[in-house]
Protein backbone atom coordinates (compact mmCIF):
# COMPACT_ATOMS: atom_id res chain seq x y z
CA UNK A 1 0.00 0.00 0.00
CA UNK A 2 1.49 3.49 -0.86
CA UNK A 3 1.73 6.39 1.64
CA UNK A 4 -0.09 9.12 0.90
CA UNK A 5 0.91 11.69 -1.46
CA UNK A 6 2.26 15.48 0.79
CA UNK A 7 0.11 17.78 0.43
CA UNK A 8 1.21 20.32 -2.30
CA UNK A 9 3.98 23.04 -1.26
CA UNK A 10 3.51 26.86 -1.62
CA UNK A 11 6.49 28.85 -1.41
CA UNK A 12 5.94 33.25 -1.74
CA UNK A 13 8.78 35.31 -2.46
CA UNK A 14 8.22 39.06 -1.22
CA UNK A 15 10.37 41.68 -3.35
CA UNK A 16 9.78 45.07 -2.79
CA UNK A 17 9.93 47.31 -6.03
CA UNK A 18 12.81 49.16 -6.58
CA UNK A 19 13.50 49.71 -3.15
CA UNK A 20 15.50 52.58 -2.42
CA UNK A 21 14.10 54.94 -5.12
CA UNK A 22 10.59 54.19 -4.15
CA UNK A 23 11.44 55.10 -0.54
CA UNK A 24 13.16 58.20 -2.03
CA UNK A 25 10.25 58.65 -4.18
CA UNK A 26 7.88 57.91 -1.30
CA UNK A 27 9.24 59.96 1.07
CA UNK A 28 9.96 62.89 -1.22
CA UNK A 29 6.67 62.84 -2.84
CA UNK A 30 7.88 65.45 -5.73
CA UNK A 31 9.90 62.77 -7.14
CA UNK A 32 6.94 60.25 -7.69
CA UNK A 33 6.23 59.20 -11.11
CA UNK A 34 9.54 60.50 -11.53
CA UNK A 35 13.27 58.94 -12.44
CA UNK A 36 15.53 58.50 -9.60
CA UNK A 37 18.84 57.25 -9.14
CA UNK A 38 20.22 56.73 -5.96
CA UNK A 39 24.14 56.32 -4.95
CA UNK A 40 27.17 58.07 -5.07
CA UNK A 41 27.91 61.12 -7.05
CA UNK A 42 31.63 60.98 -7.09
CA UNK A 43 33.74 60.13 -10.41
CA UNK A 44 33.66 56.74 -9.33
CA UNK A 45 29.92 55.95 -7.73
CA UNK A 46 27.59 53.48 -8.81
CA UNK A 47 23.76 53.39 -8.56
CA UNK A 48 22.44 51.74 -5.68
CA UNK A 49 19.04 51.97 -6.82
CA UNK A 50 16.83 53.11 -9.80
CA UNK A 51 13.31 53.90 -10.25
CA UNK A 52 10.98 52.30 -13.10
CA UNK A 53 11.03 55.88 -14.49
CA UNK A 54 14.90 55.25 -14.85
CA UNK A 55 15.07 52.00 -15.52
CA UNK A 56 12.91 52.82 -19.06
CA UNK A 57 16.30 54.65 -20.03
CA UNK A 58 18.15 51.91 -19.61
CA UNK A 59 19.50 52.99 -16.12
CA UNK A 60 20.03 50.06 -13.52
CA UNK A 61 22.01 48.82 -10.29
CA UNK A 62 25.92 48.39 -10.02
CA UNK A 63 25.64 50.74 -13.18
CA UNK A 64 28.62 53.44 -13.11
CA UNK A 65 26.57 56.72 -11.79
CA UNK A 66 28.09 58.54 -14.73
CA UNK A 67 26.88 56.39 -17.04
CA UNK A 68 23.40 56.23 -15.32
CA UNK A 69 23.49 59.54 -15.67
CA UNK A 70 24.18 59.85 -19.47
CA UNK A 71 21.18 57.35 -20.13
CA UNK A 72 18.80 59.56 -18.10
CA UNK A 73 20.35 62.94 -17.77
CA UNK A 74 16.82 64.14 -16.26
CA UNK A 75 16.81 62.07 -13.08
CA UNK A 76 16.93 62.99 -9.79
CA UNK A 77 19.92 61.63 -8.06
CA UNK A 78 20.02 61.13 -4.37
CA UNK A 79 22.38 60.35 -1.99
CA UNK A 80 21.47 57.07 0.42
CA UNK A 81 19.67 56.74 3.48
CA UNK A 82 20.23 53.58 5.02
CA UNK A 83 18.95 53.95 8.81
CA UNK A 84 16.00 55.04 7.10
CA UNK A 85 15.70 52.07 4.37
CA UNK A 86 16.21 49.69 7.53
CA UNK A 87 13.54 50.98 9.48
CA UNK A 88 11.18 50.15 6.38
CA UNK A 89 12.92 46.95 5.93
CA UNK A 90 12.08 46.00 9.65
CA UNK A 91 8.22 46.84 9.20
CA UNK A 92 8.14 44.83 6.07
CA UNK A 93 9.79 41.42 7.84
CA UNK A 94 7.27 42.57 11.00
CA UNK A 95 4.27 41.90 8.66
CA UNK A 96 6.11 38.77 6.61
CA UNK A 97 6.64 37.57 10.34
CA UNK A 98 2.81 37.73 11.48
CA UNK A 99 1.95 36.10 7.82
CA UNK A 100 3.59 32.81 8.28
CA UNK A 101 6.26 31.45 11.26
CA UNK A 102 8.41 30.19 8.36
CA UNK A 103 10.41 33.15 7.09
CA UNK A 104 13.94 33.80 5.05
CA UNK A 105 15.47 37.45 4.72
CA UNK A 106 17.08 37.49 1.88
CA UNK A 107 18.02 41.15 2.02
CA UNK A 108 16.52 44.42 3.28
CA UNK A 109 13.86 44.46 0.38
CA UNK A 110 12.73 40.45 -0.24
CA UNK A 111 11.91 37.44 1.33
CA UNK A 112 10.89 33.77 1.28
CA UNK A 113 7.67 32.61 3.47
CA UNK A 114 6.45 28.95 3.33
CA UNK A 115 2.98 29.64 5.72
CA UNK A 116 1.98 26.74 7.08
CA UNK A 117 -1.54 27.13 6.59
CA UNK A 118 -1.28 27.08 2.86
CA UNK A 119 -0.10 23.38 2.63
CA UNK A 120 -2.52 22.00 0.42
CA UNK A 121 -4.21 24.78 -0.48
CA UNK A 122 -6.11 25.33 -4.09
CA UNK A 123 -4.68 28.73 -6.16
CA UNK A 124 -7.60 30.62 -5.60
CA UNK A 125 -7.03 30.52 -1.47
CA UNK A 126 -3.18 31.11 -2.64
CA UNK A 127 -3.90 34.20 -4.41
CA UNK A 128 -6.21 35.46 -1.67
CA UNK A 129 -3.30 34.95 0.86
CA UNK A 130 -0.93 37.28 -1.69
CA UNK A 131 -2.99 39.86 -2.21
CA UNK A 132 -3.89 40.06 1.47
CA UNK A 133 -0.03 40.44 2.18
CA UNK A 134 0.69 42.82 -0.07
CA UNK A 135 -2.40 44.93 0.95
CA UNK A 136 -0.40 44.66 4.90
CA UNK A 137 2.76 45.87 3.51
CA UNK A 138 1.88 48.92 1.50
CA UNK A 139 -0.37 49.79 4.49
CA UNK A 140 2.06 49.78 7.37
CA UNK A 141 4.77 51.30 4.57
CA UNK A 142 3.33 53.28 2.26
CA UNK A 143 5.08 50.91 -0.62
CA UNK A 144 4.47 48.38 -3.48
CA UNK A 145 5.42 44.71 -3.06
CA UNK A 146 4.99 42.26 -5.87
CA UNK A 147 4.86 38.52 -4.69
CA UNK A 148 5.21 35.28 -6.87
CA UNK A 149 4.36 31.93 -5.41
CA UNK A 150 5.18 28.28 -6.61
CA UNK A 151 6.19 25.05 -5.50
CA UNK A 152 9.36 25.87 -4.46
CA UNK A 153 12.17 28.78 -3.98
CA UNK A 154 13.14 29.03 -8.01
CA UNK A 155 9.61 29.12 -9.08
CA UNK A 156 8.39 31.76 -6.36
CA UNK A 157 11.50 34.03 -7.09
CA UNK A 158 10.53 33.88 -11.02
CA UNK A 159 7.09 34.88 -10.16
CA UNK A 160 7.66 37.67 -8.48
CA UNK A 161 10.22 39.27 -11.46
CA UNK A 162 7.32 38.56 -13.45
CA UNK A 163 5.10 39.89 -11.51
CA UNK A 164 6.49 42.67 -11.26
CA UNK A 165 6.03 45.72 -10.62
CA UNK A 166 3.02 45.78 -7.73
CA UNK A 167 1.97 42.64 -8.83
CA UNK A 168 0.54 39.24 -7.87
CA UNK A 169 1.54 35.76 -9.53
CA UNK A 170 0.66 32.60 -8.37
CA UNK A 171 2.16 29.75 -10.54
CA UNK A 172 0.30 26.19 -10.16
CA UNK A 173 1.99 23.33 -10.19
CA UNK A 174 0.09 22.45 -13.35
CA UNK A 175 0.72 24.79 -15.04
CA UNK A 176 4.93 25.48 -13.97
CA UNK A 177 6.21 23.60 -16.86
CA UNK A 178 4.65 25.96 -19.50
CA UNK A 179 5.33 29.35 -17.19
CA UNK A 180 9.46 28.22 -17.01
CA UNK A 181 9.63 26.61 -20.38
CA UNK A 182 10.35 29.93 -22.60
CA UNK A 183 11.90 32.34 -20.14
CA UNK A 184 15.89 32.80 -20.45
CA UNK A 185 18.07 30.09 -18.93
CA UNK A 186 20.15 33.23 -17.03
CA UNK A 187 16.43 33.45 -15.37
CA UNK A 188 17.87 30.49 -12.97
CA UNK A 189 19.71 31.37 -10.17
CA UNK A 190 23.31 29.96 -10.42
CA UNK A 191 23.81 30.66 -13.83
CA UNK A 192 25.91 33.61 -14.91
CA UNK A 193 27.50 34.97 -17.70
CA UNK A 194 30.20 32.11 -17.62
CA UNK A 195 27.74 28.83 -17.38
CA UNK A 196 25.17 30.59 -19.51
CA UNK A 197 27.52 31.50 -22.35
CA UNK A 198 28.77 27.67 -22.28
CA UNK A 199 25.20 26.59 -22.44
CA UNK A 200 24.83 28.81 -25.36
CA UNK A 201 27.73 27.71 -27.06
CA UNK A 202 25.69 24.29 -27.76
CA UNK A 203 22.26 26.49 -28.61
CA UNK A 204 20.85 25.90 -25.01
CA UNK A 205 18.88 29.35 -24.71
CA UNK A 206 15.70 28.56 -22.43
CA UNK A 207 14.93 26.81 -19.18
CA UNK A 208 12.70 24.37 -21.65
CA UNK A 209 15.80 23.30 -23.66
CA UNK A 210 18.00 22.96 -19.98
CA UNK A 211 15.22 20.77 -18.73
CA UNK A 212 14.55 18.80 -22.26
CA UNK A 213 18.36 17.78 -21.78
CA UNK A 214 20.24 14.44 -20.56
CA UNK A 215 21.06 15.57 -16.91
CA UNK A 216 24.35 13.62 -17.29
CA UNK A 217 25.31 15.73 -20.51
CA UNK A 218 24.94 19.27 -18.39
CA UNK A 219 26.62 17.76 -15.51
CA UNK A 220 29.58 17.02 -18.38
CA UNK A 221 29.11 20.94 -19.43
CA UNK A 222 28.36 22.30 -15.80
CA UNK A 223 30.10 19.82 -13.53
CA UNK A 224 28.07 17.50 -11.57
CA UNK A 225 27.04 19.10 -8.61
CA UNK A 226 26.63 22.82 -10.26
CA UNK A 227 25.12 20.49 -13.39
CA UNK A 228 22.88 18.49 -11.64
CA UNK A 229 21.01 20.72 -9.41
CA UNK A 230 20.56 23.43 -12.14
CA UNK A 231 18.72 20.64 -14.26
CA UNK A 232 16.77 20.30 -11.04
CA UNK A 233 15.46 23.31 -11.29
CA UNK A 234 14.82 23.52 -14.68
CA UNK A 235 12.21 21.23 -14.73
CA UNK A 236 10.65 22.60 -11.56
CA UNK A 237 12.22 20.31 -9.04
CA UNK A 238 12.92 22.37 -5.66
CA UNK A 239 12.86 20.90 -2.08
CA UNK A 240 15.15 23.61 -0.89
CA UNK A 241 13.65 24.23 2.75
CA UNK A 242 12.49 28.00 3.57
CA UNK A 243 14.74 28.84 6.35
CA UNK A 244 16.24 31.41 8.52
CA UNK A 245 19.80 32.46 7.26
CA UNK A 246 22.66 32.11 10.07
CA UNK A 247 24.61 34.72 11.18
CA UNK A 248 27.31 36.55 9.11
CA UNK A 249 30.25 34.91 9.43
CA UNK A 250 32.14 38.45 8.59
CA UNK A 251 31.31 42.21 8.93
CA UNK A 252 32.77 44.34 6.84
CA UNK A 253 32.91 48.14 5.19
CA UNK A 254 34.81 49.24 2.29
CA UNK A 255 34.86 52.49 0.24
CA UNK A 256 36.10 53.40 -3.43
CA UNK A 257 37.90 56.97 -3.44
CA UNK A 258 37.19 59.42 -6.12
CA UNK A 259 40.89 60.25 -6.23
CA UNK A 260 43.69 57.85 -5.43
CA UNK A 261 45.02 58.55 -2.06
CA UNK A 262 48.69 58.67 -2.44
CA UNK A 263 49.43 59.72 1.37
CA UNK A 264 49.81 57.32 4.14
CA UNK A 265 48.49 59.68 6.68
CA UNK A 266 44.65 59.94 4.16
CA UNK A 267 44.91 56.16 4.07
CA UNK A 268 45.45 55.92 8.12
CA UNK A 269 42.37 58.44 8.39
CA UNK A 270 40.16 56.67 5.65
CA UNK A 271 41.10 53.73 7.61
CA UNK A 272 39.69 54.74 11.55
CA UNK A 273 36.68 55.89 9.41
CA UNK A 274 35.93 52.13 8.06
CA UNK A 275 36.58 50.64 11.27
CA UNK A 276 34.40 53.03 12.89
CA UNK A 277 31.50 51.76 10.72
CA UNK A 278 32.63 48.43 11.29
CA UNK A 279 32.90 48.32 15.00
CA UNK A 280 29.14 49.86 15.50
CA UNK A 281 28.02 47.04 13.66
CA UNK A 282 30.12 44.89 15.78
CA UNK A 283 29.05 46.29 19.09
CA UNK A 284 25.08 46.07 17.32
CA UNK A 285 25.63 42.37 17.17
CA UNK A 286 26.26 42.13 20.53
CA UNK A 287 29.71 40.45 19.51
CA UNK A 288 33.50 40.73 19.40
CA UNK A 289 36.19 39.56 16.55
CA UNK A 290 39.64 37.81 16.51
CA UNK A 291 40.55 38.57 13.18
CA UNK A 292 41.15 41.55 11.50
CA UNK A 293 41.51 42.06 7.29
CA UNK A 294 42.19 44.67 5.41
CA UNK A 295 41.97 45.31 1.33
CA UNK A 296 44.12 47.76 -0.43
CA UNK A 297 43.39 48.10 -4.36
CA UNK A 298 45.41 50.60 -6.27
CA UNK A 299 44.59 52.74 -9.13
CA UNK A 300 45.36 50.21 -11.77
CA UNK A 301 43.46 47.30 -9.97
CA UNK A 302 45.64 45.37 -7.98
CA UNK A 303 44.55 44.17 -4.88
CA UNK A 304 46.32 43.01 -1.96
CA UNK A 305 44.80 41.45 1.38
CA UNK A 306 46.41 41.35 4.79
CA UNK A 307 45.19 39.73 7.88
CA UNK A 308 45.82 39.33 11.64
CA UNK A 309 44.55 37.18 14.33
CA UNK A 310 44.78 37.94 18.16
CA UNK A 311 44.31 35.21 21.09
CA UNK A 312 41.64 37.42 22.50
CA UNK A 313 38.29 38.31 20.80
CA UNK A 314 37.99 42.41 20.97
CA UNK A 315 35.22 45.09 20.60
CA UNK A 316 37.59 47.43 21.18
CA UNK A 317 37.57 50.14 18.75
CA UNK A 318 41.18 51.86 19.94
CA UNK A 319 42.56 47.89 19.09
CA UNK A 320 40.65 47.03 15.78
CA UNK A 321 41.86 50.40 14.67
CA UNK A 322 45.65 49.86 15.70
CA UNK A 323 45.26 46.59 14.12
CA UNK A 324 43.43 47.58 10.84
CA UNK A 325 46.25 50.43 10.27
CA UNK A 326 49.53 48.36 10.54
CA UNK A 327 47.80 45.68 8.10
CA UNK A 328 46.74 48.61 5.77
CA UNK A 329 50.83 49.70 5.93
CA UNK A 330 51.57 46.40 4.58
CA UNK A 331 49.30 46.34 2.06
CA UNK A 332 49.35 49.10 0.33
CA UNK A 333 52.19 49.51 -1.94
CA UNK A 334 53.33 52.09 -4.57
CA UNK A 335 51.13 54.39 -6.42
CA UNK A 336 47.92 55.44 -5.55
CA UNK A 337 45.33 53.89 -3.57
CA UNK A 338 41.77 53.19 -5.10
CA UNK A 339 39.66 50.96 -2.67
CA UNK A 340 40.15 50.26 1.07
CA UNK A 341 38.16 47.88 2.90
CA UNK A 342 37.49 45.89 6.67
CA UNK A 343 36.88 43.31 7.75
CA UNK A 344 36.15 41.13 11.38
CA UNK A 345 35.86 38.08 11.73
CA UNK A 346 36.45 34.79 13.87
CA UNK A 347 33.06 36.11 16.44
CA UNK A 348 32.77 35.57 19.79
CA UNK A 349 29.72 36.20 21.36
CA UNK A 350 31.12 38.07 24.55
CA UNK A 351 34.19 39.74 24.58
CA UNK A 352 36.81 38.06 27.51
CA UNK A 353 35.12 37.36 30.84
CA UNK A 354 37.88 39.61 32.63
CA UNK A 355 37.37 42.57 30.30
CA UNK A 356 40.70 42.08 28.47
CA UNK A 357 41.39 42.83 25.46
CA UNK A 358 44.57 41.21 23.18
CA UNK A 359 46.88 44.75 21.82
CA UNK A 360 50.16 44.44 20.19
CA UNK A 361 53.54 44.98 22.34
CA UNK A 362 57.40 44.53 22.16
CA UNK A 363 57.23 41.06 23.45
CA UNK A 364 53.94 40.24 21.10
CA UNK A 365 50.14 40.14 21.90
CA UNK A 366 49.33 41.13 25.54
CA UNK A 367 46.38 41.99 27.40
CA UNK A 368 44.84 45.43 28.17
CA UNK A 369 42.43 46.47 30.76
CA UNK A 370 39.14 47.58 29.29
CA UNK A 371 36.85 49.88 31.58
CA UNK A 372 33.89 47.88 32.64
CA UNK A 373 31.96 50.56 33.03
CA UNK A 374 31.98 51.16 29.00
CA UNK A 375 32.07 47.50 28.08
CA UNK A 376 34.92 47.93 25.23
CA UNK A 377 33.08 51.31 23.94
CA UNK A 378 34.21 54.44 24.02
CA UNK A 379 34.19 56.71 26.60
CA UNK A 380 33.10 59.56 24.88
CA UNK A 381 30.15 60.22 22.11
CA UNK A 382 31.54 59.07 18.74
CA UNK A 383 30.71 61.04 15.84
CA UNK A 384 28.51 58.68 13.39
CA UNK A 385 30.73 57.77 11.23
CA UNK A 386 30.60 58.05 7.52
CA UNK A 387 29.92 54.40 5.75
CA UNK A 388 31.52 53.70 2.08
CA UNK A 389 28.99 54.82 -0.98
CA UNK A 390 30.25 52.57 -3.27
CA UNK A 391 28.70 48.91 -4.55
CA UNK A 392 31.23 46.83 -5.35
CA UNK A 393 30.57 43.44 -7.59
CA UNK A 394 34.20 42.30 -7.27
CA UNK A 395 34.96 42.79 -3.88
CA UNK A 396 37.20 39.70 -2.91
CA UNK A 397 35.19 38.09 0.02
CA UNK A 398 34.42 41.10 1.50
CA UNK A 399 31.64 43.25 0.96
CA UNK A 400 27.73 44.39 2.04
CA UNK A 401 24.60 42.28 0.94
CA UNK A 402 22.89 42.10 -2.11
CA UNK A 403 19.89 44.00 -3.58
CA UNK A 404 17.26 42.28 -5.74
CA UNK A 405 19.55 42.40 -8.45
CA UNK A 406 22.81 40.50 -7.61
CA UNK A 407 24.39 43.96 -6.41
CA UNK A 408 26.42 44.23 -3.45
CA UNK A 409 25.68 47.14 -1.85
CA UNK A 410 27.72 48.99 0.89
CA UNK A 411 25.98 50.74 3.71
CA UNK A 412 26.23 54.82 2.28
CA UNK A 413 26.39 58.18 3.72
CA UNK A 414 23.80 60.59 4.16
CA UNK A 415 25.65 62.72 1.64
CA UNK A 416 26.31 62.12 -2.22
CA UNK A 417 29.74 64.27 -2.77
CA UNK A 418 32.38 63.43 0.37
CA UNK A 419 32.98 62.16 3.44
CA UNK A 420 32.94 63.73 6.64
CA UNK A 421 31.02 66.58 8.05
CA UNK A 422 30.87 69.55 5.04
CA UNK A 423 32.88 72.68 4.82
CA UNK A 424 31.77 75.73 6.86
CA UNK A 425 31.39 77.26 3.55
CA UNK A 426 29.02 74.74 2.32
CA UNK A 427 27.01 73.40 4.77
CA UNK A 428 24.22 72.03 2.83
CA UNK A 429 24.42 69.31 0.35
CA UNK A 430 22.08 67.94 -2.62
CA UNK A 431 19.85 65.17 -0.44
CA UNK A 432 20.24 66.41 2.99
CA UNK A 433 17.31 65.99 5.70
CA UNK A 434 16.56 69.49 7.39
CA UNK A 435 14.16 70.96 9.44
CA UNK A 436 12.55 74.41 9.83
CA UNK A 437 10.53 75.27 12.80
CA UNK A 438 7.77 77.22 9.98
CA UNK A 439 7.90 75.17 7.21
CA UNK A 440 8.34 71.64 8.53
CA UNK A 441 10.52 68.37 7.44
CA UNK A 442 12.37 69.31 4.27
CA UNK A 443 15.00 68.00 1.84
CA UNK A 444 17.88 70.04 0.03
CA UNK A 445 17.70 70.39 -3.68
CA UNK A 446 20.85 72.14 -3.77
CA UNK A 447 22.56 75.35 -2.82
CA UNK A 448 25.55 77.48 -3.15
CA UNK A 449 26.41 81.45 -3.26
CA UNK A 450 25.30 81.25 0.47
CA UNK A 451 21.82 79.91 -0.40
CA UNK A 452 19.95 76.42 0.00
CA UNK A 453 17.03 75.59 -1.76
CA UNK A 454 14.61 73.21 0.25
CA UNK A 455 11.94 71.78 -0.74
CA UNK A 456 9.65 71.05 2.13
CA UNK A 457 7.72 67.76 2.00
CA UNK A 458 7.09 64.37 3.81
CA UNK A 459 5.34 60.50 2.77
CA UNK A 460 2.63 62.67 4.94
CA UNK A 461 2.57 65.63 3.94
CA UNK A 462 2.45 65.18 0.19
CA UNK A 463 4.28 67.19 -2.45
CA UNK A 464 5.38 70.51 -1.07
CA UNK A 465 6.68 74.15 -1.72
CA UNK A 466 10.21 75.07 -2.37
CA UNK A 467 11.81 77.55 -0.03
CA UNK A 468 15.53 79.41 -1.02
CA UNK A 469 16.94 80.24 2.59
CA UNK A 470 19.95 81.62 3.75
CA UNK A 471 22.70 79.03 4.08
CA UNK A 472 23.72 80.33 7.61
CA UNK A 473 19.87 80.40 8.67
CA UNK A 474 20.05 78.83 12.14
CA UNK A 475 16.48 77.80 12.50
CA UNK A 476 17.45 75.52 9.54
CA UNK A 477 18.85 72.24 11.28
CA UNK A 478 19.54 68.76 10.12
CA UNK A 479 16.87 66.42 10.98
CA UNK A 480 16.24 62.44 11.27
CA UNK A 481 15.52 60.86 7.72
CA UNK A 482 13.05 59.01 8.95
CA UNK A 483 10.89 61.89 10.07
CA UNK A 484 10.07 62.07 6.26
CA UNK A 485 8.23 59.06 6.70
CA UNK A 486 6.75 58.78 9.70
CA UNK A 487 7.51 62.63 11.21
CA UNK A 488 7.97 62.44 14.86
CA UNK A 489 6.37 64.84 17.33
Amino acid sequence: MSSPAAPARWVLHLDMDAFFASVEQLTRPTLADRPVLVGGLGPRGVVAGASYQARVFGARSAMPMGQARRRCPHATVLPPRFPLYKAISDEVMGVLSGASPVLEPVSVDEAFLEPPDLAGADPEQVHRFGTELRAAVRERTGLPASVGVGSGKQVAKIASELAKPDGLLVVAHAEQDAVLAPLPVRSLWGIGPVSGEALRKIGIDTIGQLAAMDTREVAGILGTAMGTELHRLARGIDDRPVAPRGAAKQISAETTFDTDLTAMSAVHEAIGTIVAAVHRRLVADGRAARTVTVKARTGDFVTATRSETTPFASRELSTLSAMARRLADAAVGEGGVRLLGVSVSGFDDEPPLALFDAVPSEQGWAAAPVDPTTNGLPRTPVEEPVEPDQVTVDDGGFGPPEDANGARIAPGPTRPDGEGPPEPERPWRAGDDVRHPEHGHGWVQGAGHGRVTVRFETAVTGPGRTRTLDAADPELTRADPLDSWRPGP
